[in-house]
């Protein structure tokens, strides 16, 4: 990875409440994490396929359009995903701290 990626990483990785970062490539493998390998391969795989299928929900709904970011908050964790062409990040944070 870049030297700029890295960086990025580590400053979102510096903010107040986050948990960890996990970069995954297309085919739903983790390529960077900062959490234990379980973790991370729960996270990726599970969020992969939430990012794929809020991604054709927001296609269906307007084929010209697509999905930039998603967010979710529950009682523990907000998890924000970002999709890309060739990536998804997601970054967990602790909602409370």
């Amino acid at each position: 990875m870049s030297q700029e990626v890295e960086e990025t990483l580590k400053r979102i990785q510096q903010h107040k409440g986050v948990v960890g970062t996990i970069v995954v490539n297309n085919e739903g493998v983790a390529v960077k994490s900062s959490l234990d390998n379980t973790s991370t391969v729960q996270y990726a795989g599970l969020m992969g396929q939430l990012a794929d299928k809020a991604r054709s929900v927001v296609r269906d709904l307007d084929p010209s359009n697509d999905l930039t970011f998603l967010r979710i908050r529950s009682k523990k964790h907000e998890i924000m995903i970002a999709p890309d062409k060739d990536f998804i990040m997601i970054v967990i944070q602790n909602p409370t701290d």
